[in-house]
This record gives structure tokens, C-alpha cells and sequence, in this order.
């Protein structure tokens, strides 16, 4: 069956350094739209970043500049670089898969979905 198994999360200080994969089994990353999400303690899950099916990437305000999602399409992950990271950056992140038709932060978009990895920013 599909499965998205997120790695790398950690301690690291602000102004730090993280970077995050998200190995995907029966699933091309290629082929379709995949994101990050995060959800940080008492918040609603919120969109990170996207690559689409073309390669097009998109940010959330909070990120642009400092996170960089890829993906490596012979190893089929994805990745999200995440730099000079802030304390509001603490969250557990999600690696999600969806379709190719939309690409979107929109959670109701992605079929399946990681376990999650914790990053924690201390000050």
C-alpha cells in the first residue's frame, strides 16, 4: 500500500538549519502533487509548502525565502530544507500526497499522508 515515512525532524536553535524527507512507496512524487503541512500545539494543521506535478513550488507567507521544498524523483522523496528557522517553526511536520489535477495548500486536497516528525526551535 501507498506509505509517506517522514525523517529528520530534531532539536535546533533559531536561526538554525533542518532538512526534512519523506520517502513515498507506490506513489510517484513525480507524477503528482506533493506538500508539506505542520501543526504546532493547540493550532489548526496549516500548508508548508507544495511541489506540483511540473515542478512549481509554493510557500506559505510564514516560510517564503527560508524553506525550500524538492523532490528527487529517481529516489521518489520529497524534501523540505528549512532554514534560518524560527520558535513559531516548532510544529510536527507532515509529508502529504495528493492528486495531479490540483496542486494547493489545502489539506482536503491529499489522499494520503505521513506519520510526522517533530521539529522543536528553541530561542
Amino acid at each position: 500500500q501507498v506509505q509517506l515515512v517522514e525523517s529528520g525532524g530534531g532539536s535546533v536553535q533559531a536561526g538554525g538549519s533542518v532538512r526534512l524527507s519523506c520517502v513515498v512507496s507506490m506513489y510517484s512524487v513525480s507524477d503528482n502533487c506533493m506538500a508539506w503541512f505542520r501543526q504546532a500545539p493547540g493550532k489548526e494543521r496549516e500548508g508548508v509548502a507544495y511541489v506540483s506535478s511540473g515542478y512549481t513550488t509554493r510557500y506559505t507567507d510564514s516560510v517564503r525565502g527560508r524553506f525550500t521544498a524538492s523532490r528527487d524523483d529517481v529516489k521518489n522523496t520529497l524534501y523540505l530544507q528549512m532554514n534560518n528557522v524560527r520558535p513559531e517553526d516548532t510544529a510536527i511536520y507532515y509529508c502529504a500526497a495528493g492528486s495531479p489535477s490540483r496542486c494547493a495548500l489545502d489539506s482536503s486536497l491529499f489522499h494520503f499522508w505521513g506519520q510526522g516528525t517533530q521539529v522543536t526551535v528553541s530561542s
